[in-house]
C-alpha cells in the first residue's frame, strides 16, 4: 500500500512531475555516482530531457531542477529563494558541485539537452543521466521517469512494484469497493482505516504530527499568496492576482455581501500562484493541482463552527485515499492522462474528504469523489507557454469551489449512485489514454495555441 505520505510531499513549485520529480532523479543519480564509487573519477554528466519534459520543462522548471538536483538539493530541503542566485551563478560559469561536494565543469547549452520530438515508450516524463571521466569514457547512464505527483521510477524498475507499494499493511485495498468493504466490516471510517495503515510503520502520534505539519505549511501556503504582489516568472509576466481579491472579499466581508464561495476559490489561487512562482507547496497529489486542497481544508477551517485538528487529520487521510484509489489504478500525470489526472483527482479527493469531515457516510462520501471526476472527464493539460499559470491557477479556483458544492449535494441525498468510484476512475484512465498528446502537458494543442509567446 502506499501512504499518506507519498501523496502529500512538502516541496517546491511549479511542477510535481517536471519540477519535483526530475530534481529527485538527478539527486539520486549523484547518489548513485556516490555509492558505486565513481564519484571522483566524474569530470562531466549531461542530462537528456524527453516529450514533456522537454517541451515544457522550460517553463515547469525542469533544467533548473536537475541541475540543482545534481548538486544533491531535494525538493523538500532546498530553500525556493536561492534557487534564482544559485542558477544565475551556474549560467555564469559557475562550476557544478556534484552532490554538494566535488566541482566539475557545467554549460548548461551543453549538458542539459531538450529532444522535443522524441518521447520515450514508457512515459511522456523521460530524462536520461550519463557521467562520464576525464578521457570521456561513460561512467554510468540511468534513465529515469517522471510519472506524476512527483513519483520517479527508474528503468530497471519500470512495471515492478515499489517498496511503498509493498507495505504489509492490516487493511489493504486497490479499489473503492475493498476499501469500502473494510470499512463496513471492521465499523472503522476511511480515515480510521488509513490511520491504522500508517500506524503499521509509524506510531500514532507521529502520524498526527506529519499531517498537521503537511497541513500547516498548506495554511502557510494559503497567507503567503494571498499577500505576495508582484507577477509570476516567464515570458508573459502574469499579475498575481490574489492579493487584489482578498482585500476586495475583506472589504465585501465587512459590509455582509460577500459570497462565501469566493473564498475557496481565492484560497486555491493564492497556492496556485505561489506554485507557479517556485514557492513552498505540498504536492496534492501534484503542483499543478497543489490548490484545491489546501483551499477547501482552509475553507474548513474558516467557515465550520466545530472545525478541529481531528477534522483536519481526517481530511487529510480521507483525501489521501481517494488518491491512492487513483494512483494504483488510473494515473495523476497530467503529461499521461491530462489535467482530468490533477485538478480532477484532487477535486474527487477534497470533495470526499470535506463530505467525510461533515459527517458524510461512506456511501456519501464515495458518491461525492465520484461526482467531482465525472464532471471533469476529459479535461485537457494545455498551459500558455508551457508555464503553470493559464489556465491552471483559475483551474484550481473553480475546482475548489466545486469540491465544496459537490460535497454539499451528496450530503443532501442517500449516497444512491449509478456510477461507482471505480467505474470513474477507470473511465478516466481510458479516456486519458484516448487523449492525443498535444492535449498533455505539452503546450501543442488546446489552449496553449491561443497565446502567442513573446519574442525573446
Amino acid at each position: 500500500m502506499l501512504s499518506v505520505f507519498d501523496l502529500f510531499k512538502i516541496g517546491i513549485g511549479p511542477s510535481s512531475s517536471h519540477t519535483v520529480g526530475p530534481m529527485l532523479a538527478a539527486q539520486q543519480f549523484a547518489q548513485t555516482l556516490l555509492e558505486r564509487d565513481l564519484f571522483r573519477q566524474t569530470t562531466r554528466v549531461k542530462v537528456d530531457l524527453y516529450g514533456s519534459l522537454a517541451l515544457t520543462g522550460v517553463g515547469h522548471g525542469t533544467v533548473d531542477a536537475v541541475v540543482l538536483g545534481l548538486e544533491g538539493n531535494t525538493p523538500r530541503g532546498i530553500e525556493p529563494d536561492l534557487i534564482a542566485p544559485r542558477m544565475a551563478q551556474l549560467r555564469a560559469g559557475a562550476p557544478l558541485q556534484l552532490a554538494g561536494q566535488q566541482p566539475i565543469d557545467f554549460v548548461l547549452g551543453r549538458d542539459v539537452e531538450l529532444h522535443k520530438l522524441h518521447f520515450l515508450p514508457q512515459h511522456a516524463n523521460g530524462m536520461c543521466f550519463s557521467a562520464f571521466n576525464q578521457d570521456g569514457n561513460r561512467l554510468l547512464h540511468e534513465t529515469y521517469f517522471s510519472v506524476g505527483g512527483g513519483f520517479i521510477v527508474n528503468e530497471r524498475q519500470w512495471g515492478e512494484q515499489s517498496p511503498s507499494e509493498t507495505r504489509v499493511v492490516p487493511y489493504p485495498f486497490s479499489s473503492s469497493v475493498e476499501l469500502m468493504q473494510h470499512c463496513r466490516r471492521t465499523g472503522l471510517s476511511i480515515a480510521q482505516l488509513m490511520l491504522a495503515n500508517e500506524c503499521a510503520y509509524r506510531d500514532q502520534a507521529t502520524v498526527r504530527e506529519l499531517l498537521l505539519e503537511i497541513a500547516a505549511v498548506m495554511q502557510a501556503c494559503v497567507a503567503k499568496g494571498c499577500q505576495h504582489e508582484g507577477r509570476l516568472p516567464g515570458p508573459f509576466a502574469v499579475k498575481r492576482r490574489a492579493p487584489a481579491l482578498y482585500r476586495r472579499l475583506e472589504a465585501m466581508h465587512m459590509e455582509g455581501r460577500a459570497d462565501v464561495m469566493l473564498w475557496p476559490m481565492l484560497y486555491a489561487m493564492a497556492v496556485s500562484e505561489e506554485n507557479a512562482s517556485g514557492g513552498r507547496v505540498v504536492t496534492a497529489p501534484t503542483n499543478g493541482a497543489a490548490g484545491i486542497i489546501p483551499a477547501v481544508l482552509q475553507y474548513y477551517r474558516d467557515f465550520t463552527p466545530d472545525a478541529s485538528d481531528e477534522g483536519i487529520v481526517d481530511f487529510l487521510l480521507t483525501a489521501a485515499a481517494i488518491g491512492m484509489l487513483y494512483k494504483m489504478n488510473a494515473s495523476i500525470s497530467g503529461a499521461e492522462v491530462g489535467c482530468q489526472g490533477e485538478v480532477g483527482v484532487a477535486c474527487s479527493m477534497a470533495a470526499g474528504a470535506y463530505c467525510a469531515v461533515l459527517g458524510g457516510t461512506l456511501a456519501q462520501v464515495e458518491n461525492a469523489a465520484e461526482i467531482a471526476m465525472e464532471h471533469h472527464l476529459g479535461l485537457t493539460c494545455d498551459p500558455v507557454g508551457g508555464q503553470v499559470q493559464v489556465p491552471c491557477v483559475e483551474r484550481n479556483g473553480v475546482a475548489a469551489e466545486k469540491a465544496i458544492k459537490i460535497a454539499q449535494l451528496a450530503l443532501l441525498e442517500d449516497g444512491e449512485h449509478l456510477v461507482s468510484l471505480d467505474k470513474v476512475i477507470e473511465t478516466m484512465y481510458r479516456t486519458g489514454l484516448d487523449m492525443k498528446n498535444s492535449y498533455k502537458e505539452t503546450s501543442l494543442g488546446g489552449l496553449a495555441l491561443t497565446v502567442a509567446q513573446p519574442e525573446c
